[in-house]
């Protein structure tokens, strides 16, 4: 007879060993779905219960969205944008004035035959101001239509033509705007100065001399030195001069080298004494300032042509014609003054009684 068999019941640890062991075989195990299965999972997640037509249309619309944003993005599709959506003043601007008569023949225009040019903009981060885009170009324009629409109150006037820039793909928002501005209107040195240091200042360039080469490229190199003068002008006299943008050439640049020789404070001084009635009276002023000043020697590093040596420019502080025919004139100069007497009966003689007189006059106390 056989011996009976006693079942023992296993232990905690045998179950955990039977239990890890059974989790590392299965787990080993691939499972996938059958073939068919796969076939018929692709084929229902690309099936489109549209019908053909409806499918073809939806297709075009996507390609035709891409080509609109692209073209979009490449300034090639016109906007109309509501005026309130577009801040003016998002760039200092490089055109110092707008001239009152100008601005009115272009509202007359404007209102005749619509604006056949649009102001260019660019977008804008949110700032909490309601303004999406900023003023790259046509800011005569846009000044023009928004004082139409103070003028009329006329709905067409609420928003604007405006092609869509990338400003930084024209090179830069300022650059931009000074391309569009040398392109379109006849800017003065002081103006391009003016927007080189404020450039500058803005942090778009290092300096005033790398802002002025960047804006600039494509003028020449004493072109370009005359616009570092003029900017000098603007950083230390621009507070003191109304009509800056129409001074002369010539008398810009004698006023940018009085500056480099340290004479800022003299003609802050000189210029401050009077306020000129228009460009022609502020120009005076500056030649005054400029004759009471001591001479400056030019600068042999800044190079330049040889200068042939010229009188000095007389400029009288006096003048009185005498009954006798002779005229007398009163000239400042560097070091003191002079009195400069001429007429056709002036000779040695007559000097000498007038130097006696002087001397005489001068000496008593």
């Amino acid at each position: 007879m056989a011996k009976r068999r006693k079942l023992i019941a296993p232990s905690a640890d045998d179950l955990s060993r039977l239990e890890d062991e059974f989790r590392r075989e299965t787990s080993s195990r691939s499972f996938t779905a059958a073939p068919i299965a796969q076939v018929a999972a692709e084929t229902a997640s690309s099936y489109d219960p549209r019908p053909a037509e409806d499918r073809e249309r939806a297709a075009r619309d996507r390609n035709d969205a891409e080509s609109f944003r692209q073209k979009t993005e490449a300034g090639l599709v016109m906007l109309e944008i509501p005026l309130e959506e577009i801040d003016a003043d998002a760039l200092v601007r490089d055109r110092v004035v707008l001239d009152a008569e100008d601005m009115q023949e272009l509202q007359m225009s404007i209102a005749a035959n619509g604006l056949r040019l649009p102001i260019e903009v660019y977008p804008l981060a949110e700032d909490g101001r309601g303004f999406r885009y900023g003023l790259l170009s046509g800011y005569r324009r846009f000044r023009a239509v928004q004082a139409l629409l103070e003028l009329t109150e006329k709905p067409a006037y609420t928003k604007i033509r405006a092609v869509l820039r990338d400003p930084e793909a024209m090179g830069g928002t300022f650059a931009a705007m000074i391309e569009e501005n040398e392109i379109r209107a006849n800017l003065s040195h002081f103006e391009r100065g003016r927007i080189a240091v404020i450039a500058s200042q803005q942090g778009a360039f290092v300096n005033v001399e790398a802002a002025v080469d960047a804006l600039f490229p494509m003028a020449s190199k004493g072109k370009r030195s005359k616009i570092r003068s003029f900017a000098l002008i603007f950083e230390e006299l621009g507070d003191m001069l109304r009509f800056p943008e129409l001074m002369k050439e010539r008398d810009g640049l004698k006023l940018a080298a009085a500056l480099r020789g340290g004479a800022e404070a003299r003609l802050r001084d000189l210029l401050a004494r009077r306020d000129p009635a228009n460009a022609a009276d502020e120009a005076e002023m500056v030649l005054e300032a400029l004759a009471q000043l001591e001479p400056v020697e030019a600068d042999p590093a800044r190079g330049g042509r040889p200068k042939k040596p010229t009188a000095r420019a007389e400029r009288a502080r006096e003048v009185r014609k005498l009954t006798s025919g002779i005229t007398l004139k009163t000239i400042s100069e560097a070091n003191g003054w002079s009195v400069k007497i001429e007429g056709g009966n002036v000779d040695g003689e007559m000097i000498d009684a007038v130097m006696q007189k002087l001397a005489y006059l001068l000496e008593t106390p």
